[in-house]
């Protein structure tokens, strides 16, 4: 039973962004209602405030998820693992957790990052989720090095990487490139970013 509700819960809640980014489109972000998402999505209002508090977090609806998932794979960093190579691992891995059929669209993918680079208010919630993001995962990295890495050392390789990946995948995206492109352009940028700390 339980698995059949959370299913029915994941259903709800792709079908809430689906409706969002394509009235956002259509309609454009800030002339769209909540009412008429959770409309879109043939459920309620109040529905929809059981999954999102805000318009803003259908766009940023993945985030919490993949940052665990990076994390945990941070945390489970392997035995002499150079930190050049867990940063490179970890962004091959969360491309791979992408690919999965549920967590991935190249189109919306597309609509979202153009929403976030166009709408002021999606602008200011990018940059703050970025920062803190980098935040989070400059922590695990020297958690997970303990004893052989600083801070600051930890806090720009961590800019380095994450500077490198996502205006990478901006561009590569804002292009139109296939999916394939996308994924090929975010690797080399991970392993470029990478390349001068390859001693550490």
């Amino acid at each position: 039973m339980t698995g059949l509700r959370e299913r029915k819960k994941q259903r709800t809640r792709r079908a809430l962004v689906t409706a969002a980014l394509r009235s956002f489109q259509e309609k454009g972000f800030e002339e769209t209602t909540i009412a008429e998402i959770a409309a879109g999505a043939e459920v309620s209002a109040r529905t929809f405030f059981s999954y999102f508090a805000s318009k803003e977090d259908v766009i940023f609806y993945d985030g919490p998820e993949r940052m665990r998932y990076v994390l945990d794979l941070v945390a489970g960093r392997r035995p002499g693992e150079p930190v050049a190579e867990l940063l490179v691992r970890v962004i091959r891995a969360s491309l791979e957790w992408a690919v999965d059929p549920g967590n991935f669209d190249l189109a919306e993918a597309a609509a979202r990052m153009e929403l976030m680079l166009t709408v002021p208010s999606l602008q200011a919630r990018a940059l703050h989720v970025l920062f803190e993001q980098q935040l989070q995962l400059a922590e695990a990295v020297e958690r997970a090095y303990e004893g052989e890495l600083g801070a600051l050392e930890a806090a720009a390789m961590v800019g380095s990487l994450v500077g490198a990946v996502k205006l990478t995948a901006v561009m590569s995206l804002t292009r139109g490139d296939s999916q394939e492109r996308v994924w090929e352009a975010i690797t080399a940028a991970a392993e470029i970013s990478m390349r001068g700390l390859s001693n550490v």
